[in-house]
């Protein structure tokens, strides 16, 4: 037993690099779990400094000085957080407090249809599931009644929480931008000098990183946009609200669209009806989750996320439940950072087996 894990550590432990590598995970993780929520306005203007550096690049070629360009895409950054907080923010809160208001005749159109089952379906539906299902609907209203109600006061005090947020993630986002080079050469004169798998594992999440989110993002906007004129056309109600979600739903990839489909059809189901209406609006949803997941994020990712399911789903799970939902969005990039790590991780050969002593019988 001693001798095998002596192979193993002379194996995948035998270079300093590794153990230097190891460290700066290890010093990482603790920083993050330690400070996560203090840093975190830090690592939400991180985050925007990925999506913008791509347009400062842009503007970069085209000879625009740094100052210049940093100073423009960071103007563009507030205009739009601007709008999207004092335009967007307050219709999205509108259509949620009437969608609120309208969910106990939405409930009692429901129970109506529910109960006018069993004459459409005589043979398939009888009164006693009809009750069994009104009862469990119930209890689940009741309990995401009082979810809602402990969210809601438990969120009160984030009020300062979200005026920090306005004021450091744009403070971030600019230095960020600006400083870029000079934060990347001071943390590099920190580093040991011979670091072969640092660079390759951090080239390669520089890459990773950067594409999935603004890959994200795009996917994000271009989801919500397509969706929200969709419903815009079928006259859905809470079209901005419903898009909103639809938009947000690819975050968490493969659950999301499945969890955000609940609402848009309770909602199509409640203004429509089951007839001819709801059920085109449905199949024009399903279009738009089909050119999502079979054309827009192949196009957008590539092989950026070479990533099986399974792996991506059990990522999502894992990260989400440490980090909520800045782990579900990072869970994809902390997944591939995982497997950077083990590509690029130095492997020796194992040390040859001892000969066997004379007089055994070959």
């Amino acid at each position: 037993m001693f001798r095998l894990m002596k192979n193993w550590m002379h194996r995948y432990f035998s270079e300093e690099e590794a153990i230097v590598l190891i460290l700066l995970l290890a010093a990482v993780l603790l920083v993050v779990v330690s400070f996560g929520s203090v840093l975190a306005p830090m690592f939400v203007g991180l985050g925007f400094a990925f999506i913008l550096q791509g347009v400062v690049n842009y503007l970069e070629k085209r000879k625009v000085p740094h100052l210049l360009a940093v100073s423009l895409v960071f103007s563009l950054f507030v205009t739009l957080a601007c709008t999207i907080i004092l335009l967007i923010i307050p219709l999205i809160w509108k259509q949620g407090s009437n969608l609120f208001n309208e969910l106990p005749g939405m409930f009692t159109t429901g129970y109506d249809r529910l109960h006018g089952l069993p004459q459409l379906y005589p043979g398939l539906i009888s009164e006693t599931q009809v009750s069994q299902w009104i009862e469990s609907a119930n209890q689940e209203i009741s309990y995401l009644g009082q979810w809602l109600l402990s969210f809601s006061i438990s969120k009160l005090p984030n009020l300062v929480g979200i005026m920090i947020y306005l004021i450091l993630v744009p403070i971030f986002v600019f230095f960020f931008l600006k400083d870029k080079a000079l934060l990347l050469n001071w943390l590099s004169d920190r580093l040991p000098r011979e670091r072969r798998m640092i660079n390759q594992v951090t080239e390669e999440m520089n890459r990773q990183i950067s594409n999935y989110i603004r890959g994200k993002v795009i996917e994000i906007l271009a989801v919500g946009a397509v969706t929200y004129i969709a419903f815009i056309y079928f006259n859905l109600n809470y079209a901005l609200l419903l898009a909103l979600l639809v938009g947000l739903s690819v975050i968490i990839p493969y659950i999301g669209a499945t969890l955000v489909t609940i609402p848009v059809a309770a909602v199509g189901l409640f203004q429509f009806g089951f007839d001819n209406h709801f059920l085109l609006l449905m199949a024009v949803y399903g279009v738009i989750q089909a050119i999502d997941g079979n054309i827009l994020v192949p196009l957008l990712f590539g092989e950026a996320v070479n990533l099986h399911p399974t792996a991506i789903i059990i990522a999502v799970l894992f990260f989400g439940g440490v980090w909520g939902v800045w782990g579900v969005f990072f869970a994809i990039p902390l997944a591939t950072l995982i497997r950077a790590i083990v590509t690029a991780w130095p492997q020796q050969p194992v040390p040859a087996t001892e000969p066997q002593e004379k007089g055994v019988c070959h």
